[in-house]
This record gives C-alpha cells, structure tokens and sequence, in this order.
C-alpha cells in the first residue's frame, strides 16, 4: 500500500502535475489524520467497555454486600428491640410492678448489660473509596446513596458511642459495686446453654430490691431505651437505602443485558 502511494506521489512530480500532486498530499494526510481518529476512537470505545466491564463488577459485589447487610440489620433491629422490651419491663419494676421471677428479671437486664456494636456490610464501597475508584460508579444515585449511607452509618457510630458511656456510667459502675455478679452471669449462661454450662444459682434477692431503689440504674435502663430506639430508626433507614440501591443496581445491571 506504501509503494503504491509512492509511485503515484513520483508520476505526479515527474509529470509537473504539482496542483494535483499537492490535492493528493492533502488527501493523503487527510486520510492518515482519519486512520488516527479511527484508531483512537476504537481505542478509547475498548477502554470504556473495559471501565464498565469493571464498573459491573463493583456493582454487583455492593449487591451482594447489601443482601448481607440487609440480614445483619434485621439481626439488629430484632436483638435492640429485644433489648428496648426488656428495659421497659424494668423500668416498670423500678415504678412499683412488683418482680414474680427474678431469674426472669436478671435475664433482662443482661439483655441490655450484653449489647454490641454494629459494624457494617460494605466491603465493596471501601475497596471504591480507597482505591480512588469510587468515579468508575456512573450512575449518579447509586454513588449518592452510598455516600449517604456511609454518613448515616457515621451518625449511628456516634449514638453508640454515646451509649456505651451512658451504659458505664449508670448502668456497670452502680451494679458492678452493688451486686454479686456472679450468680447472675452463671444463671444467665445455664439458660442460653440449655444446661450445658453455667448453674442454676439461687439469685440474691435483697441486691435487686437494693438495685431497683437505685435512680442512677433507673435512669440508665430509660437512657437504653431512648438509644436503642434511635439507634433501631438509623437500622431502619440503612436498611431502606440497602433496598433502593439493590433496585437501582438492578436496573444498571439490565442496561447491559
């Protein structure tokens, strides 16, 4: 193809046919200049489907991340709800309800004693966010939803942090110094292992008549109950955002179906 370019170029010259040799110089660069462009432009059409390829993959592990969160914030919701029901009942015995089995109660306050924090499902999001990736996203509303999420995520950090110095200071500190904590813990663990472990201790019935004159405990339970029901809406609004960004990833994933 070179040579036959060439011996077009040398008949034109020979031949002092200069104003057409100098329309065919410029459309031979013209067409360079168009290989180029069509050379770019393949290229360029490659590392986009290439990006989205990539793109598809991040979308569907924050799939699957939130099915797994989904699940994780129902286990959630149902143990801090557990526990808001428990401290309600206990609230109620500080106000005069008398307590018919203490073995009961002391289950009850160990529901709330025995509360964990929440770690979010987002293994995806954080590889996008340390990685630099997170612009591979191009669906503007799944990017802000993850944004948002992780904010929320950050305000229930905040709620639990604020309860945990609550729960120390009117909740462990008052009965770790007033009552045998012993017994407690080993009935506790003979009800959860169905005998395997702990003993089915007698309680002491005097430290829990102590306890439900102490206000500092009182106020502790109504604090758990406050916390944990602020907490439960922040559950709930994750557990929200989980869905709408499943539909919307749903929907990005079709459009190369």
């Amino acid at each position: 193809m070179i040579k036959f370019f060439r011996k077009i170029r040398q008949r034109l010259l020979s031949e002092n046919r200069f104003s057409k040799y100098l329309l065919y110089a410029i459309g031979e660069i013209l067409l360079v200049v168009i290989g180029i462009l069509i050379a770019l432009n393949i290229n360029n059409n490659n590392e986009l489907k290439k990006q989205r390829a990539q793109e598809l993959h991040y979308l569907k592990n924050i799939k699957t991340d939130l099915k797994l969160n989904i699940a994780h914030l129902n286990n959630y919701i149902a143990t801090r709800q557990k526990a808001i029901n428990s401290a309600n009942a206990i609230i109620a015995h500080y106000e005069g309800q008398p307590i018919e089995d203490l073995k009961a109660f002391s289950r009850k306050t160990i529901d709330i004693y025995t509360w964990q924090k929440f770690s979010q499902i987002n293994n995806t999001f954080q590889e996008l966010m340390n990685s630099g990736n997170l612009a591979l996203i191009s669906n503007d509303s799944i990017k802000g939803i993850l944004l948002n999420m992780e904010s929320l995520y950050k305000s229930l950090k905040s709620e639990e942090e604020h309860f945990r110095y609550d729960a120390e200071i009117m909740l462990y500190e008052p009965s770790y110094k007033m009552m045998d904590m012993n017994p407690i813990v080993q009935n506790y663990m003979y009800y959860v292992s169905e005998g395997a472990v702990g003993e089915n201790r007698d309680l002491p019935k005097v430290e829990f008549e102590a306890m439900l004159k102490d206000t500092q405990q009182k106020n502790g339970f109504v604090m758990a109950v406050y916390e944990f029901t602020v907490m439960n809406n922040q559950f709930r609004q994750m557990k929200d955002m989980c869905q709408k960004l499943i539909e919307l990833i749903d929907k990005e994933i079709e459009l190369d179906d």
